[in-house]
């Protein structure tokens, strides 16, 4: 079977994993290279075949490799109702019906897991990996964190989710937009994936056909910047002194508190604030030179990021900016090179430090 599932796991008891439930719903996959018969084995390797042949048709993965581990639960269930089709015009009776249904039931149960929880494939959304991907690497615990075949397993995945044209999606089901585009590329890069393979070819071409990366949405151009492939010029202020206003109501300014926030956005602001303002960035490697010449049609150095601060590719625009935003933005934008370094941002920096945040000074700290 290769990859085993693990339910309500403890890593082996690591150390900084913590838990008020006893890892109740956690759900993860530990690669064993000697479990599965060569038959299990074999038709491990058949679905991901089948899934790669049908995947511009068929996006998610159906919890295939999971059922296979629960095969045996599902063959030896307590209700199989009989499968023989109704005839036409045949309309089934009540026992039939309450058959099926306890079959169903029956299903599920065996997918159950003995926490209580039922696992499930998060598939979907293209951000998110390689966030991680790039924020290892940048905290330079890549290969400490993700084993070589995890690595492999997410290459995997890209390869599975790249559309004909070369692009990735917002998402596994979506048309291709730069966003998808210049992360998923700069993820395989990271994982392992040379310039002159084909998947990486064609998301360069894609990317290159558009302009460039300068054209990426916002969060895109925060995790380029991170990774020190794009520079912090090009990006529109994350001012981390917002966090620094009253929170109180009935003061009036405090209703812009960040705190004020709906709770995803407030989140994802006080990181990326703090990151922001700290400028925090990954030392430069052989492998972010790279990278940093590959995503651009032109040299490196002869960007404008001013302009490019409000450059969005056709297909990532949903909405444009509004003239005040952008007044606001070209505002904060010229205010950057007197709060940069200075005694308020240091303020507004230990505002909004959290534990996690530390690791861009040392895993240590």
């Amino acid at each position: 079977m290769m990859w085993k599932f693990r339910s309500a796991s403890d890593s082996g008891g690591h150390p900084h994993l913590v838990s008020l439930n006893g890892n109740k719903g956690r759900q993860t996959w530990k690669f064993d290279p000697t479990a599965g018969t060569p038959e299990q084995r074999a038709n491990v390797e058949q679905l991901r075949a089948d899934f790669t042949a049908n995947r511009h048709k068929q996006h998610h993965s159906a919890d295939e490799l999971l059922r296979l581990q629960c095969a045996n639960k599902i063959a030896n269930k307590k209700y199989s109702p009989r499968t023989d089709p109704l005839r036409e015009g045949e309309v089934p009776t009540a026992q039939r019906v309450e058959e099926h249904l306890k079959g169903a039931i029956s299903f599920y149960e065996c997918l159950q897991q003995d926490d209580g929880h039922f696992p499930g494939d998060y598939g979907g959304p293209m951000f998110l990996m390689p966030g991680l991907v790039i924020a290892l690497y940048t905290c330079e615990v890549l290969e400490q964190v993700l084993e070589p075949e995890a690595r492999k397993e997410m290459v995997r995945y890209l390869h599975n989710h790249q559309n004909p044209d070369g692009g990735f999606g917002l998402h596994i089901e979506g048309e291709s937009t730069m966003f998808g585009t210049g992360l998923s590329y700069v993820t395989m890069r990271l994982l392992g994936e040379g310039p002159d393979q084909q998947q990486t070819v064609a998301a360069r071409n894609w990317i290159h056909s558009r302009g460039g990366a300068t054209y990426i949405t916002s969060w895109g151009k925060f995790w380029l910047a991170v990774l020190g492939v794009y520079s912090w010029d090009g990006q529109n202020p994350l001012p981390p002194e917002m966090w620094l206003l009253p929170f109180s109501k009935w003061s009036g300014i405090g209703m812009m508190h960040p705190g004020r926030y709906w709770c995803h956005c407030r989140m994802v602001y006080l990181a990326m604030s703090y990151i922001y303002g700290s400028r925090g960035t990954c030392k430069e490697t052989p492998l972010t030179a790279a990278i940093r010449q590959e995503l651009y049609p032109m040299p490196y150095s002869s960007i404008n990021w001013d302009a490019a601060r409000n450059q969005i590719a056709k297909e990532d625009l949903y909405y444009p900016h509004p003239i005040i935003q952008d007044i606001l933005w070209w505002t904060l934008y010229k205010a950057e090179a007197l709060l940069l370094g200075s005694s308020l941002r240091k303020a507004a920096l230990n505002e909004v430090r959290t534990g996690t945040l530390c690791w861009f000074t040392g895993p240590n700290s």
